[in-house]
């Protein structure tokens, strides 16, 4: 039996929504700037091997950015031919991998280029982008001098096997609206165009300055950012849950379950592991067919709600690794078999990913990026 006939959970991934919040983010970008979709971690938990083919036959992407090289070459596998930009470490011993897929690596530092360039084969070249740390304190040259930041980019660019083609930060703050984060960002967004312009002074021409990502193209668009690196707002969600963005997106994963039992139970019985959930009343429990394996956090606890019949019940008890219960005492006609709604719509009530991450203490992105693998994705156009 193939796994995605397999009634237990689910993960429902609607094309047709990521056309749409596609078509959202690429109406809000300021000529020349191009859309890169974001695809790393599985395409945010939601499903390379349909969205990928998708994005770049029937969206027109020609831009990907991924977190690693075996990303980078699974993407080749499933047909891209446009270019692919990995945004995290490549050990330099796999410098021939890069050249021989024709991928982007983003660069930190001159020495770190330099071994790239070592492990690089004669009469080929790796491509890459150099990152600067402006504010966000992770990958990067830093950018606070920028005299001697140039000098730095400036050794990459005059390597032999190493083919600098563009320049890039990383915005922090950019889903803030407090005045000093949009202080902050601007500061950010700033600080690496006086390294473009200190680079042009020297006659280093950068072919891509990038700095846009999701929040960024969302409140601080700016046409000077030559890509603008689009994730979370690919898949429907916002990069700040609190915050409105300018389009309306819709989410692209819906995940389901089912319910294999219902048992009546009277007041006073203790349910699930732990004893932490004692009937007040008699109550009829639903037993669920997802569990903490699946991504469906234990945080959640006694604290979310699941839709069955379009009205909600209460989770009940720990969260178990492949099973959850919850009360159905006031909906009429729940059975086995009956599909429950962890994350999407039922009738008119929605439970979306940012809710259950701010039960869990998270973000939106940790929820949809932490589905399990043993949860099959059902793709609908």
């Amino acid at each position: 039996m193939e796994r995605k006939n397999l009634k237990r959970a689910w993960a429902q991934i609607h094309l047709d929504r990521l056309k749409r919040n596609i078509e959202k983010c690429k109406a809000l970008l300021k000529e020349p700037t191009e859309l890169m979709c974001v695809v790393k971690a599985n395409c945010y938990g939601h499903g390379i091997e349909k969205i990928i083919p998708f994005l770049q036959d029937e969206a027109g992407i020609d831009w990907f950015a991924v977190s690693n090289l075996v990303e980078a070459i699974e993407l080749r596998g499933l047909g891209v031919t446009g270019e692919i930009l990995i945004l995290g470490y490549t050990p330099p011993e796999n410098a021939p991998e890069l050249a021989e897929y024709d991928i982007i690596q983003a660069v930190t530092e001159p020495d770190y280029a330099k071994k790239l360039a070592r492990h690089c084969p004669v009469n080929e070249s790796v491509r890459v982008h150099i990152a600067f740390d402006t504010g966000m304190t992770r990958i990067g040259i830093a950018a606070a001098d920028v005299y001697k930041a140039c000098n730095m980019a400036e050794e990459i660019f005059k390597l032999e096997r190493i083919e600098a083609e563009g320049i890039f930060t990383h915005l922090s703050v950019a889903d803030s609206e407090a005045d000093t984060d949009l202080a902050y960002t601007s500061c950010q967004i700033e600080k690496l165009m006086q390294v473009k312009s200190e680079l042009n002074k020297r006659l280093v021409l950068t072919k891509y300055v990038h700095f846009l990502n999701s929040a960024g193209l969302a409140y601080h668009n700016d046409e000077r950012s030559d890509l603008a690196r689009v994730g979370i707002m690919l898949y429907g969600l916002k990069p700040n849950a609190e915050r409105a963005l300018p389009v309306d997106l819709e989410p692209v994963m819906e995940l389901k379950a089912c319910v294999s039992q219902v048992k009546q139970v009277q007041k006073g019985t203790d349910i699930s592991y732990g004893r932490t959930y004692t009937a007040a009343r008699d109550m009829k429990i639903a037993v669920v067919t997802i569990g903490y394996a699946d991504g469906y956090s234990r945080l959640l606890s006694g604290r979310a709600s699941v839709l069955i019949k379009g009205e909600l019940a209460p989770v009940v008890g720990r969260v178990c690794m492949d099973q959850l219960m919850i009360d159905v005492t006031e909906i009429d006609g729940v059975c086995e078999g009956d599909v429950v709604t962890l994350i999407g719509r039922d009738g008119g009530r929605e439970i979306t990913a940012d809710e259950l991450a701010s039960l869990c203490g998270t973000i939106g992105y940790e929820i949809v990026c932490g589905i399990s693998p043993r949860v099959p994705r059902i793709f609908e156009d």
